[in-house]
């Protein structure tokens, strides 16, 4: 019996032993033929690893776009890259060819990528990046090499340009000050189109440890690369670490970004490494007081950390700026904001994060002027928001997409966010400056939009729906309710700030209808005939809408159609609602299947990141983590966004998770739990 529970006891502890860590992505091995990088990012700057060694693949810049490349619309741009370099070894380069026993390592805890690699039997190397939370425009990169024979080290920092920009200019500049030497390696260009200039500048850390400071060379290779380096002896046995701090900002963030960009390399640089390490790893644990605790399921915990770190890492608060569909984790969607912000990512910030959900409605908000020039243009009133929307807050869809012109349920979802914004925060200094001019402006134009067919039936005509594939129909379902919920809204903010509601929006909403099937199935628009869908459109009535709320209409909606959705194809966000209404429902185990379904065969290796479509290679999705993470809070969790605050309501957990723990909720930094 003994030797039973101490056997069972070892059987145990190994499977304990191999459970996902909640806080790293460690893969087993990286292949580069088969690699889709991560995300490093502090909502300015997102740095993407790459399976090269001593090479990021990508830098990219929240609000830096210019007009390029396809549709003849705003593109986002990458920017310089500042945190290449590479190592030489007694005269040896090395490479993925000569280096050993790779390893790298996400850190989502305090947002940090490690690589590991080995030189044959001379020595071992470790480079950690970071893109500084606590300094928006500001990135470190941190390096040891533990020698394991005598040797001579060459390191250099490598600056390169992007294709894309022009009018390239490289300096080197040294700047000695009493104690210290600031080596500045800096570069500027400008966008495509001359529009922005973009600039970057970065600089060597050494520790005081390691005695004086070697010299510093400098070496201009191309127009689009020049470097800095400089050289060591070590001794078998010694570590030798420094480090690269850097900084980049362009024209849109700043009137002088050339030398923006230096001051503040110079400002990181004084800090020093172990300070700059110290105050981001104090902001990372002041955002994760807002958590996910799940008790019972290890891959999902860290699956959903990695969910809300890329949304965390991907915003910012005190900006204007939001979120397009891939985060800043590359160029897709041309890094436009959709309804994918307003609807699917936003309530997880919402709840978590109120101050960095408040800059995603800010970026709406300036662009208000731009979305009432769209209604003006499209012969209608109040305001119209871009189906596309970039830097200027026009209309950013290329033309051979229809959702440019008729993609309308937009504006609702704007309005939505702006609604619960308030609901969650009751700032009803901030409904009355900005809320209230989004609402009421929006609420204005789908009084103009319906067509008044008679009494009792005024029409919301020729949109495409949500569901993407119905493209140029009548009275489609989300449209239809999310306008009503618009109207309504509008009329209660009103009353709340004491002011008189248009009485128009309250009889416009009443008079917009919402279609069936004979078999009383609501009907996704006037001429669906239960073809397949793109994605959710009927099931978002019940949540975030709120239109349907009977249980039996729900669950003969979710029933109807959770078999009309392709396996292939399609974007994930569609199964996560499934799985946040069956949770509401009480069905714990097909809630559990939708959880799982939505994005698990979206994963793409090492690193387990979220592409938009089942077997798709466009990752970060950030859009599908919004909605899971939705599913989560609002579904398993039971978190209600109500006019008085949120609340929790009785939902249903997975049947193998033990218990589910929300903290840092709301503008109180409130608690929920749920357990079965």
């Amino acid at each position: 019996m003994k030797k039973t529970i101490t056997f069972f006891l070892v059987i145990l502890f190994y499977f304990e032993s191999k459970a996902q860590d909640p806080w790293k992505i460690k893969p087993d091995n990286i292949d580069a033929n088969n690699y889709y990088g991560v995300t490093v990012g502090n909502g300015i700057i997102g740095v993407v690893s790459s399976a090269e060694p001593f090479k990021v693949k990508d830098v990219v810049l929240a609000g830096a776009y210019d007009t390029y490349g396809r549709g003849r619309v705003s593109n986002f741009l990458k920017g310089f890259n500042l945190l290449n370099m590479f190592i030489e070894i007694d005269g040896k380069r090395l490479d993925a060819k000569n280096i050993q026993n790779m390893r790298q390592e996400l850190d989502m805890q305090h947002a940090s990528f490690t690589t590991t690699l080995d030189f044959g039997s001379k020595a071992t190397i470790k480079y950690t990046y970071y893109a500084l939370q606590q300094l928006p425009y500001s990135v470190l990169m941190d390096v040891t090499i533990t020698a394991k024979q005598d040797l001579n080290l060459t390191a250099a920092s490598v600056m390169e340009t992007p294709d894309a920009l022009r009018d390239v200019q490289n300096y080197y500049n040294e700047i000695d000050r009493p104690h210290v030497t600031l080596s500045l390696l800096t570069s500027t260009a400008k966008s495509p189109t001359g529009k922005l200039q973009l600039c970057a500048s970065n600089s060597f850390l050494f520790s005081e440890e390691h005695g004086h400071e070697p010299k510093i060379i400098h070496e201009m290779w191309d127009n689009s690369m020049h470097l800095m380096k400089f050289s060591k002896p070590l001794k078998s046995g010694s570590s030798y670490t420094y480090a690269v701090v850097g900084s980049t900002i362009t024209s849109a963030q700043h009137a002088d970004p050339l030398n923006e960009a230096e001051r503040l390399t110079i400002f990181a640089k004084l800090e020093g490494r172990d300070r700059l390490i110290k105050f981001h790893n104090q902001a990372w644990d002041k955002l994760w007081e807002s958590d996910i605790k799940i008790e019972g399921d290890p891959q999902a915990q860290q699956d959903v950390h990695s969910m809300l770190y890329h949304l965390t890492s991907f915003s910012r608060a005190g900006t204007s700026n939001s979120l397009s569909p891939m985060g800043l984790s590359g160029l897709g969607y041309n890094g436009h904001v959709f309804w994918d912000t307003d609807i699917w990512m936003f309530p997880a910030l919402l709840v978590l994060h109120p101050d960095i959900a408040k800059s995603l409605i800010e970026y709406r908000f300036e662009r208000l002027e731009a979305a009432k020039r769209n209604a003006f243009s499209h012969g209608y009133k109040g305001a119209m928001y871009p189906w596309e929307s970039a830097d200027t807050g026009v209309e950013e869809t290329p033309v051979w997409a229809l959702s440019g012109p008729f993609e309308h349920h937009i504006s609702a979802c704007v309005a939505l966010a702006a609604y619960n914004y308030f609901r969650v925060t009751q700032d009803t200094v901030w409904l009355k400056e900005k809320g209230w001019p989004i609402l009421s402006a929006t609420a204005d134009f789908w009084a103009s939009r319906v067509e008044r067919n008679g009494a009792g039936k005024f029409d919301i005509k020729n949109v495409v729906a949500a569901d993407e594939w119905a493209e140029n129909v009548d009275n489609d379902a989300f449209t239809n309710a999310a306008a009503k919920a618009n109207l309504f809204n509008a009329t209660a903010v009103a009353k709340i700030l004491g002011m008189e509601a248009n009485p128009d929006w309250n009889y416009v909403a009443q008079n917009i209808p919402i279609l069936t099937l004979e078999n009383g199935v609501t009907k996704e628009h006037e001429t669906y005939k239960g073809e397949g869908i793109k994605q959710g459109d009927v099931n978002l009535l019940a949540y975030p809408l709120k239109e349907i709320t009977d249980k039996k209409q729900i669950e003969k909606d979710l029933a109807y159609y959770e078999t009309r959705v392709p396996n292939e194809g399609t974007p994930a966000m569609t199964h996560a609602i499934f799985s946040l209404l069956y949770s509401r429902l009480g069905n714990g185990k097909k809630a559990y299947h939708f959880f799982k379904d939505a994005y698990e065969p979206n994963l793409n290796p090492p690193f387990r990141v979220i592409a938009e479509t089942k077997g798709g290679t466009n990752p970060y999705f950030a859009t599908g983590a919004g909605g899971v993470l939705q599913s989560v809070l609002m579904g398993f969790g039971g978190l209600e966004i109500t006019p008085s605050g949120i609340t929790q309501i009785k939902t249903q957990l997975p049947p193998n998770w033990k218990s589910l723990k929300i903290t840092g909720v709301g503008k109180d930094k409130k608690t929920y739990t749920n357990s079965q």
